[in-house]
């Protein structure tokens, strides 16, 4: 059964006339999830927050550092948002961030990475993983300790997050300890699991919505998609951090999350799977609305803190 207060928050954006994210142009759709993602979102934790830029692959990169209060060094957290590689920015995951830094304590890292289809893959991906090197290379200027990185991120984030983590991995880089993965993008297909059948339509985010995001971003790729825009087929899994995969009931990414955790498993990474049955898809920032959405954010940065304690 549906949880009663997304109930109320659905019937609240059908009765405004909410449309489905496909019957926009992307710089609409950008505008309207903001407005959206804003109106329900949690208040700013009590954190200190420093706007800046930084060297990216396609010129300079905004980034926004929460710094947790009391004296470090901080653990470092970096969060990659979500929106299908499409939508979503700082100010909209300003109070998913701010509360992940204060209640995990952690120097945390939102990414303003490049939005497609202006940029399509894999600058999203470079640009998230420039960040984390960025990051654990000035984490003495930024109060924190670069021997403690997590990554985090909710649906197209989590895609980021866990490539993010792969990439360090296979090329040296940074060390990652930990992944928080909020109902990730595991494929770059749409199908192939039940769960899209189920709840691929009248649950905010539909199949529809997730072809149009899918579209936007993979085209005009300069190669093929390899790993870094479908985890879940990577041949290696085993030596990725232990991980958090939280995932909603009523998402048609339900199943494809589950598969992904349930590979890691099997590679030998520790996984703990968060199944939140009442709740759809964009749930996790919608806690000024959710109680549920305040318990999945208590459970991953209570996750996070612990797995970086020094």
């Amino acid at each position: 059964m549906l949880d009663k207060q997304l109930e109320a928050v659905m019937q609240m954006a059908a009765d405004q006339g909410a449309p489905d994210f496909s019957d926009l142009e992307p710089p609409e759709c950008r505008a309207f999830f903001r407005d959206f993602v804003t109106s329900v979102d949690l208040p700013q934790g009590d954190v200190d927050v420093d706007n800046r830029t930084i060297p990216g692959p396609g010129g300079d990169l905004a980034i926004r550092i929460y710094k947790p209060k009391g004296s470090g060094p901080h653990p470092i957290l970096m969060y990659f948002h979500g929106g299908g590689w499409v939508i979503g920015d700082l100010d909209a995951y300003n109070g998913v961030a701010s509360n992940l830094a204060e209640k995990a304590g952690c120097v945390t890292i939102a990414v303003d990475y490049r939005l497609a289809p202006e940029h399509p893959y894999p600058a999203a991906v470079e640009d998230c993983y420039a960040a984390l090197e960025w990051a654990a290379a000035n984490a003495g200027e930024i109060g924190a300790d670069a021997g403690r990185i997590a990554v985090s991120g909710d649906s197209a984030g989590g895609n980021l997050a866990t490539v993010c983590a792969m990439m360090a991995r296979d090329n040296n880089g940074p060390k990652v300890s930990y992944q928080a993965l909020v109902y990730p993008v595991t494929q770059t297909k749409t199908g192939g699991f039940p769960s899209y059948d189920k709840y691929g339509e009248g649950h905010l985010l539909t199949n529809r919505a997730m072809d149009y995001f899918r579209k936007h971003y993979l085209d005009g790729a300069s190669e093929p998609v390899d790993f870094r825009a479908d985890p879940l087929n990577h041949g290696k899994l085993a030596d990725l951090p232990p991980a958090l995969v939280l995932v909603a009931g009523f998402d048609p990414l339900h199943d494809e999350g589950i598969a992904y955790a349930e590979k890691m498993n099997e590679a030998g990474v520790h996984v703990v799977l968060a199944d939140y049955p009442a709740v759809a898809h964009g749930f996790f920032m919608m806690g000024g609305a959710l109680e549920a959405s305040r318990q999945a954010v208590d459970q991953a940065a209570g996750a996070i803190r612990r797995a970086l304690a020094a």
